[in-house]
């Protein structure tokens, strides 16, 4: 293994690592949220309303994140957003009431803003293209890997040692790896494809970027996709804890098989095969995201449609509903790069989760909160009762996630259209970076 493959690969895995802890104490609200709910007698769009806080100041800080991670060392980003959501994540364990709590957790969304934009960039700079699928589901691992720690570590301290503790022990990992995040390497911006490339198209980098159909269609993708995810998310525990009467502990765990399991099936299998299919067709990479997605529609609606009580057939049906569903990021966030050049790769990347949480993510927690509010008013009104109880809560929120399955549906159609027009968008890429003369080097700090 040369010097330069092992630095690839080191950074690689520190990157995997941030992310992880990026998802993990992201996942501790989720996991926790019916103690806490319980403990301020808070309605579920009041919990909604916490991760949407989360996902809009994350989507709006995002944008200049983007921009420094275009123009600026990116493991000082990195190092520095690691260090600061940590932090933020262990106060909220001192949180003493709701608002304490809601502001922590926009302090969190700052920090982790810092993450995507960068780390995106810099495997786009580490990694050749026919090996960036792969590349970036490793780093996405992170994503799957971080639920299912969090879901199962942060439940088991919940649930012995009480919600505010899951919070604080979040702490010295994070540190850890933001003291890492320093000693990554720096490529020079398009070195990995073999020209040190700083230019980018005449114009405003917003405009040349919004100019590029494919782009578009991925960022409304995004925010379909980001609204199932936030949703499931953040009432997968809930609605284990009501629908299938679980307690905290075993519907923590039966959440993070759900989303740890099928995350890593989904993510690696997709990345190899978005690799050979985006190397045998220009739109190999989206047509494959368009049909996992169609294929998760029915898991994860027949899941919905088990009995209460019947929590192993609920747990594979989603759990293979989702596999399909982690594949959107192998294949979705390479397509990204292959239609941007390198020195506006972080700016795109923060567009895309700009649309991507303030379209959907921010809407997905708050959305299903009030849809599983409205069903279970419903309920109580059909039943003929005057008082809210656990078992309307527990109706309501199984109606709510019904929204999930139709979602894949619309959004296999997405990215379908986006399939159309990649070819089109890679060719007027390649023929703009053909006209310029290529400078040669890897460069790089």
């Amino acid at each position: 293994m040369t010097t330069e493959t092992r630095r690839r690969w080191f950074a690689l895995w520190v990157l995997f690592g941030i992310n992880t802890m990026n998802f993990y104490d992201r996942m501790i609200l989720s996991v926790v949220a019916e103690p806490i709910r319980k403990e301020w007698t808070l309605s579920d769009s009041a919990l909604g309303l916490l991760g949407t806080a989360f996902t809009l100041l994350y989507a709006f800080v995002g944008v200049p994140f983007g921009r420094l991670a275009d123009t600026r060392p990116r493991k000082w980003i990195l190092s520095a957003g690691c260090a600061l959501w940590s932090v933020l994540t262990a106060a909220s364990g001192l949180a003493q009431s709701f608002w304490m709590l809601f502001t922590t957790r926009l302090g969190v969304g700052v920090g982790e803003a810092s993450c995507s934009p960068a780390a995106n960039s810099l495997i786009g700079d580490l990694f050749p293209p026919k090996q960036r699928s792969r590349a970036l589901s490793l780093f996405m691992l992170g994503l799957p890997v971080g639920m299912f720690l969090s879901f199962f570590i942060s439940g088991r301290v919940a649930h012995a040692y009480g919600w505010r503790t899951a919070f604080l022990v979040a702490l010295l990992p994070g540190l850890a790896l933001a003291a890492l995040a320093l000693w990554l390497p720096e490529p020079a911006r398009g070195s990995s494809e073999g020209r040190v490339e700083s230019a980018r198209r005449p114009g405003s980098p917003y405009l040349v970027l919004l100019g590029i159909p494919t782009l578009l269609w991925i960022i409304i993708s995004g925010a379909l996709h980001n609204f199932n995810m936030l949703a499931a998310t953040s009432f997968m525990t809930a609605f284990l804890t009501r629908y299938h009467s679980l307690d905290l502990k075993t519907a923590a765990f039966a959440a993070s098989v759900i989303f740890g399991v099928s995350g890593v099936v989904g993510l690696l299998a997709g990345g190899w095969a978005a690799d050979r299919f985006g190397g045998k067709r220009t739109d190999g990479r989206l047509l494959l995201s368009a049909m996992t997605l169609a294929l998760a529609a029915p898991c994860i609606y027949l899941a919905l449609r088990q009995p209460a009580g019947a929590v192993v057939p609920f747990v594979l049906l989603a759990g293979t509903g989702l596999a399909f569903v982690y594949v959107y990021y192998s294949s979705v966030y390479a397509a990204i790069q292959d239609v941007v050049e390198p020195s506006l790769r972080g700016t795109a990347m923060a567009l895309y989760f700009f649309a991507m949480y303030v379209l959907g993510g921010s809407l997905g927690p708050l959305g299903t909160g009030m849809l599983s509010d409205h069903f279970a008013k419903q309920a109580m009104r059909d039943a003929g009762a005057t008082s809210m109880t656990e078992s309307f809560k527990a109706i309501g929120l199984h109606g709510a996630m019904h929204a999930i399955p139709v979602l894949c549906l619309v959004l296999a159609v997405v990215l379908y259209a986006a399939s159309r027009t990649v070819g089109r968008d890679m060719t007027r890429l390649r023929a703009w970076q053909d006209s310029r003369p290529a400078q040669t080097g890897t460069g790089g700090a």
